[in-house]
């Protein structure tokens, strides 16, 4: 598999991204869960390039929804993190995809296009930022780093219950961060911009990508409780530099 071709692919997703026409086409799913044109257009089109490069990959994009998955590789695809932040020129959205192997990513890439910034990992291959290797925060405390966090607008239900645990974080923590999309907030973990992140309730596509561009750079990812991700369902998702995964742990 060619990962320049891959990333290349991912890239030419910005033509999309600057439609300011098609970002404007706005379609609701739920409280604070959108779709524009854009995120349709980018997922068909690397839904078409990938399958005809890659027949024997299956494809599952955020627009068509979690489903049963009949084999045991294939693409997740976020085509637009950070929709909401799309809808009002917010300029911090990316494209995200991943490469799911036998129950594990093993290909990530966070295409960040206002930026012009590519992150990307290859299990056992390290994490990159635009080529150039990249390591996760030295901090050995929350004292020492920022955290950056997702308020999960799409459920109000764990509003009261989230922003207490960002209070804790917060107390303890230089500062916290909020920049509306997980994937991009998990490539500034890798690559040591902050100390770690965290959100309840994130799906499959939300953070496939960042996840190994963490663990590839020297960090860890779990859900709350400590354990692995699963990429059935939604779930919590805490990742650090690791050396204050417990900590942070102990505060969600």
């Amino acid at each position: 598999m060619n990962l320049q071709e891959i990333i290349a692919l991912v890239k030419e997703t910005k033509a999309f991204v600057g439609n300011r026409e098609r970002a404007g086409h706005i379609r609701t799913k739920g409280r604070a869960d959108y779709v524009t044109q854009v995120d349709t257009d980018i997922q068909n089109f690397l839904a078409r390039e990938l399958g005809s490069r890659f027949p024997d990959i299956q494809f599952l994009g955020e627009e068509e929804g979690l489903h049963e998955m009949s084999g045991d590789t294939y693409w997740i695809l976020d085509p637009i993190d950070g929709t909401t932040n799309l809808i009002h020129d917010y300029q911090h959205s990316v494209v995200s995809l991943a490469l799911y192997e036998k129950g594990e990513i093993t290909l990530g890439v966070v295409y960040d296009p206002f930026r012009e910034d590519v992150y990307h990992a290859q299990k056992g291959k390290g994490s990159f930022l635009n080529g150039s290797p990249i390591h996760v925060s030295g901090a050995a405390a929350l004292s020492e780093t920022i955290i950056s966090v997702g308020t999960s607008p799409y459920d109000r239900d764990l509003a009261d219950q989230n922003f207490q645990r960002m209070r804790r974080v917060f107390d303890r923590a230089q500062d916290i961060r909020r920049t509306g999309t997980a994937a991009l907030d998990l490539a500034y973990v890798a690559c040591g911009r902050t100390g770690g992140f965290f959100e309840p309730r994130l799906s499959p596509w939300d953070f496939a990508a960042g996840l190994l561009l963490v663990k590839e750079a020297g960090g860890q990812v779990t859900d709350f409780g400590g354990e692995p991700l699963g990429f059935s369902g939604r779930t919590s998702v805490a990742a650090s530099n690791g050396k204050i995964h417990g900590e942070l742990l102990g505060l969600l």
